[in-house]
């Protein structure tokens, strides 16, 4: 009985109990051929996360077509507000504007370029990640499980991760914390030299804006990142189709004849199919390039449709014709 006892004592140490949590795991300690060693279920280390059998797996894979889809639309938001800012409080005299576009889109764009090539393999464009498999993997902190309901487990991690930032989540935080810091190094010397056409307190307008919804977009990404990721193709064709009717409403913009005379209303409406088209794609992925292609010729028909109706929906037109038939 001694010896059978000794030999059944190895068996009884291998056996642990349950991991628990949707994103606890055990840390592999040791490998010795096909054996692995695993520690105590706990939080992944970095760069990590939980494969089927409750395992800490390292993070090997890359992002799809979609997360980069979502990347460009988180990387378009503080680009497409500064340009916004800057048209509202440059003037209609005032010339700075597309230099300051100009400098707005070098300011992201080189914050966007930085942030690659800072992420896991530094010095590349290309970054490692673990695949989003549900919402839950946006927001791991409010899954800690309690196995006695009383002591809570803290199992938080990022599980969309790539090993210094997460490429859906703190990716971004990285990015508008470049693009904050070189518009703060490159626009006040740019407005200070060129908006000569504005007042003092007018010039600096659109960075104070920026000073604004910068944070705004930080706390959005934190809070709502996992809800933006499955629903920002929507949100780019709704709020695509509300800013062009907006703006060619606000515009007068009854005909084409109207969009031919300005220049500026041409590369506002093309912006606006650019925003569309995006849309599209994000939502079709182009998996099925003969099916998902032809979509893209939707990308007009809300301009066209209002630029053919806008003579009916003229309210003066509206109000005389209502009057008449009185």
């Amino acid at each position: 009985l001694p010896g059978n006892a000794a030999r059944a004592l190895p068996a009884a140490v291998d056996i642990q109990p349950a991991c628990l949590g949707l994103y606890c795991g055990r840390t592999v300690l040791s490998v010795n051929g096909s054996v692995e060693t695993y520690g105590d279920c706990g939080v992944c280390p970095r760069g990590q996360r939980t494969d089927d059998h409750k395992i800490c797996r390292e993070c090997v894979g890359s992002p799809d077509r979609y997360d980069w889809l979502y990347l460009g639309f988180m990387a378009m938001l503080p680009l497409v507000l500064h340009w916004f800012f800057i048209e509202w409080y440059s003037g209609k005299k005032s010339s700075s504007a597309l230099l300051q576009h100009l400098t707005a889109l070098l300011e992201c764009s080189v914050a966007a370029v930085v942030t690659l090539l800072l992420s896991d393999p530094v010095g590349s464009l290309h970054i490692r990640s673990c695949r989003v498999k549900k919402l839950s993997d946006w927001y791991t902190m409010l899954y800690n499980p309690s196995p006695d309901y009383i002591t809570t487990v803290h199992c938080t991690h990022e599980a969309e991760f790539f090993f210094f930032f997460s490429p859906r989540y703190t990716i971004v935080f990285i990015y508008y914390a470049f693009c904050l810091v070189l518009m703060m190094l490159l626009r006040p010397l740019l407005v200070k030299k060129i908006a000569c056409g504005l007042g003092r307190s007018d010039r600096f307008k659109s960075i104070y804006a920026a000073l604004y919804f910068f944070p705004i977009l930080t706390v959005l990404q934190a809070v709502g990142g996992g809800l933006l990721y499955y629903a920002f193709p929507y949100i780019i064709l709704v709020l695509s189709l509300v800013t062009l009717a907006v703006y060619m409403s606000a515009s007068e913009v009854e005909f084409f004849k109207d969009l031919l005379v300005r220049k500026k209303r041409l590369v506002v409406l093309f912006s606006h199919w650019l925003l569309h088209a995006y849309g599209i794609i994000s939502i079709s992925k182009l998996d099925k390039l003969e099916q998902d292609l032809p979509l893209l010729a939707l990308v007009p028909a809300p301009a066209l449709f209002y630029l053919m109706t806008a003579k009916y929906t003229e309210p003066s037109r509206i109000l005389s014709e209502g009057g008449n038939g009185h």
